[in-house]
């Protein structure tokens, strides 16, 4: 009999600073309405003395809870993020200890498509029958490296974390998932630095990442429906990953689902990586708008590029 890994707990964190667009007109050559219109972000959150592990283990705190499993019962935990503490160990070992789990634990960078890639990793565990309870986390500090002075990237990015808890199911769970890259346009979002080790900053070539990010999302969706053989009547929620609000329209728009049927965070959130698609989810379930049996499409794309996207029934 098919295993199958289901969603039966989510949980977020996003700690206490607020800097909204008009913080940002104080030293930035751009105003609130201009920040709205092109990103649809009004504020984001920022930390000032928690690191990634601090913020991963609120969130997966509140999943576990929410789920109602101890951190004990873990056969894993998957961590993805491209701030993580220190360049090792991995941050995922650092949230293992500090939630007193005693399982593997390890990091995957994927960027903005990294809980993507964690929770395909997952499934197969799950599937495989190699696990039957795995915490799944994005969490980004991604503050530490903008660069504060580019207008093009600081309006953007926010900090935070989602998490869930995946258990074994023999009747559903993640229905579909695909994952892909393309090294071949790294330069249109990248970091500054040549060396680990080096300081760098985001660089972002903004034209370029917008008809990227359509493109791609946009033909995974389809692809997804046609090999699940759905249409978009069948989807019951798009969560996207919050980068762009215009990048999230356009999607919806392609794929021909209703804005209403799309979780954005984005206002409040900004684009927090890794932790964007875990946050929009928890957001969507703890309001009551993702309900059991619902069918959710769960789609990210990041630097490198890698994209990817998972159809799960709720």
């Amino acid at each position: 009999m098919k295993k199958f890994a289901r969603i039966i707990g989510t949980g977020s964190y996003l700690p206490p600073k607020v800097v909204t667009n008009h913080d940002l007109e104080k030293t930035l050559d751009t105003n609130h309405d201009w920040i709205v219109a092109r990103t649809g972000i009004s504020e984001r959150r920022i930390v000032e003395e928690e690191g990634t592990c601090d913020l991963a283990v609120k969130a997966s705190n509140k999943a576990l809870e929410m789920a109602g499993v101890d951190a004990s019962e873990l056969d894993l935990i998957i961590l993805a993020t491209t701030t993580p503490d220190k360049i090792f160990p991995a941050t995922a070992t650092m949230l293992q200890n500090q939630i007193g789990a005693t399982c593997p634990a390890f990091d995957i960078q994927a960027v903005c498509a990294g809980f993507v890639f964690a929770m395909t990793t997952a499934q197969q565990y799950i599937e495989n029958g190699n696990a039957k309870k795995v915490l799944v986390v994005g969490s980004d500090t991604l503050s530490k490296i903008v660069d504060w002075s580019d207008r093009g990237s600081a309006i953007l990015f926010g900090d935070g974390a989602g998490a869930v808890v995946l258990s074994t199911d023999d009747e559903t769970g993640i229905l579909h998932s695909q994952i892909f890259s393309d090294g071949r346009y790294l330069s249109a979002l990248q970091t500054s630095n040549n060396r680990i080790g080096e300081p760098g900053v985001i660089q972002m070539t903004g034209n370029d990442v917008f008809k990227i990010a359509v493109s791609k999302l946009s033909e995974l969706a389809e692809k997804t429906l046609q090999e699940c053989n759905l249409t978009n009547d069948d989807i019951d929620w798009l969560v996207p990953h919050q980068a762009n609000i215009r990048i999230i329209s356009a999607i919806a728009k392609r794929i021909k689902l209703p804005i209403e049927k799309v979780i954005i965070t984005l206002s409040k959130h900004g684009n927090t990586s890794a932790a964007s698609i875990p946050l929009a989810l928890d957001t969507a379930v703890r309001d009551g708008r993702i309900k059991k049996g619902h069918k959710l499409m769960l789609e990210g794309i990041g630097g490198g590029f890698s994209w990817g996207g998972l159809l799960v029934e709720y």
